[in-house]
């Protein structure tokens, strides 16, 4: 996170809540995993887990997007603004 900017990660992260409507954190990082070239590092899978849960926290700090009771993510006006994003899936 930069200056309260976005980073590309954050944003890429924000396009895949916004196109999917919701999504958990667990599924963002499978989203994450397959948008990438696969790797031969055993802990690669791991990683784009880990960095899944980061930008959620950070992307929820910036008001982008927010948590839903059963614990799916959805995008804020705000993100979708950001992105432009016209999905208001729930």
């Amino acid at each position: 996170m930069s200056d309260g900017y976005p980073t590309a990660a954050q944003k890429e992260a924000l396009r895949l809540i916004c196109d999917h409507g919701r999504l958990e954190t667990e599924r963002l990082g499978r989203r994450l995993l397959r948008a990438r070239r696969p790797s031969s590092n055993p802990g690669f899978a791991r990683a784009i887990a880990r960095m899944a849960g980061t930008l959620t926290w950070r992307l929820q700090a910036q008001g982008f997007i927010t948590e839903t009771a059963d614990g799916a993510w959805v995008t804020t006006a705000s993100g979708r603004r950001l992105i432009s994003c016209s999905s208001e899936r729930a």
